[in-house]
């Protein structure tokens, strides 16, 4: 547990100096968020050996609602497919929370939570909850990249979440947005 507390606090730190320097960013174009608007993003990877075979694909899809500047509630539907020496199978998570962004012109690293369900034929079907933080870059007023880090732990009961909290997993992902 103080493994975790550090990495996360450390990695908030990261984002001090931006903070302090945001001013540098100012462009004159105008890339806050406004309350009603809808956020879409859409990351994936795929894995295969060198006769490609083994193949693993996975995609992630999200769509957010701002209901105010900073606060923004979301929806995530990840699917993940196999294709392996034993067979292939199929996973996939479907999960809600919220974020709060913060507002540095181009730069928009944001904190926030959330909770789901994750399916499938290799897993457990069981809930999955955490924090997240992460970092938005716009290219321009609508379209943004962006990188994220989720620390998600499984569990079927209140009891067993409390228990697996230290068993987590980080959870990494790079994608593309665009808010409307």
């Amino acid at each position: 547990m103080k493994k975790l507390t550090m990495i996360l606090v450390g990695t908030l730190l990261m984002f001090w100096p931006l903070a302090a320097d945001a001013q540098q960013f100012l462009s004159g174009e105008d890339f806050r968020y406004l309350p009603g608007q809808f956020e879409l993003t859409l990351a994936g990877s795929g894995t295969n050996d060198e006769n490609f075979d083994g193949t693993t694909l996975s995609v992630e899809a999200g769509l957010g609602y701002f209901w105010t500047e900073h606060w923004q509630a979301f929806l995530r539907q990840g699917f993940a497919y196999s294709d392996i020496t034993n067979g292939s199978d199929w996973n996939a998570s479907t999960r809600i929370g919220a974020n709060y962004n913060f507002n540095w012109d181009r730069w928009k690293p944001f904190i926030g939570a959330n909770i789901g369900w994750v399916y499938g034929d290799s897993v457990r079907d069981q809930f999955i909850a955490g924090p997240e933080i992460g970092l938005k870059y716009f290219a321009n007023e609508s379209t943004f990249l962006y990188g994220m880090m989720e620390y998600g732990f499984l569990f079927k009961s209140g009891k067993e979440a409390e228990d697996n909290w230290d068993d987590g997993r980080f959870i990494y992902t790079v994608g593309i947005g665009y808010k409307f």
